[in-house]
């Protein structure tokens, strides 16, 4: 696996059978890999990239499909989702990492931890749940997906902004929500499309997180409609050595709709692990 210097800070690698790209800074014994959300890229982590690189290792990975990665030609799911960053981790040397997953990224997390609970020094679980789709889920991702294939990628943008912000964030950030906004669009649409059946098929793994035994910190935005409080309280009470903090008038998107709270929760919880 050779990694490839390209375009500013972005680098690239080989893994199972697509390019890899990702940003890769700062040093430290202790790596930690932020999973991006659903139809999100890399970029999303800046802010966390940029305060925990002064003292840490830290490294932010396009999904495949997502960013500048390719898709490949794999069946793709959450399990392929989740070996693609088992094999990432092989390809830069990194045996453990502390690994932080925001919704999709969440549930490539947990899927990753369960079946390679070995690789992972502690986990950060941001606005994730274990369940599966319910069949009113299933609908809905259905109805979005012949809502794009329509070439109406720009209507899904705007209903999919609309619930994953806060009410505030979307009065006081309107930049944050116009970057979000441009991410979603400028996403392939097949990758867009593929990636809506992975999560409409995505397995129920409520019955296996009581097995993680690592560290884990649970995040959640206080008016997260996507996935709500609840279901971040029954991972907190479920996964053994856990945490859980509610960021106030945050959404979906905590990390960047506060990230002054966010970053800080991390800090705390890093400093606990790393010391």
């Amino acid at each position: 696996m050779k990694n490839v210097k390209s375009r500013g800070n972005d680098l690239y690698i080989n893994v199972n059978d697509i390019k890899v790209c990702y940003d890769d800074h700062g040093k430290g014994e202790t790596p930690i890999i932020f999973i991006h959300g659903f139809p999100f890229d890399k970029l999303m982590w800046q802010k966390q990239l940029d305060l925990f690189g002064k003292n840490h290792r830290v490294i932010a990975y396009d999904i495949r499909g997502f960013g500048k990665s390719t898709l490949g030609s794999a069946q793709g799911s959450i399990n392929l989702f989740a070996d693609d960053l088992v094999n990432f981790m092989d390809g830069l040397k990194i045996t453990k990492a502390i690994v932080c997953g925001l919704s999709m990224g969440g549930y490539i997390l947990l899927n990753a931890i369960i079946r390679y609970p070995q690789r992972f020094d502690a986990i950060i679980l941001s606005e994730t749940q274990c369940i599966a789709d319910s069949f009113e889920a299933k609908e809905k991702r259905k109805k979005a997906i012949s809502q794009i294939v329509a070439g109406k990628i720009n209507d899904f943008a705007l209903g999919f902004i609309a619930n994953i912000f806060s009410d505030e964030t979307k009065k006081t950030k309107g930049d944050v929500v116009e970057k979000i906004k441009s991410t979603i669009i400028s996403t392939r649409t097949e990758a867009v499309t593929a990636t809506l059946i992975i999560l409409s098929e995505r397995e129920d793994l409520c019955s296996s997180i009581s097995q993680i035994e690592v560290p884990t910190l649970i995040i959640c935005g206080e008016k997260d409609v996507v996935t709500p409080v609840e279901q971040a309280e029954f991972l907190f009470e479920t996964i053994p050595n856990s945490q859980l903090k509610i960021i106030e008038n945050a959404g979906h998107m905590s990390n960047l709709e506060k990230p002054d709270e966010f970053n800080l929760h991390l800090v705390k919880f890093i400093a606990g692990i790393t010391k």
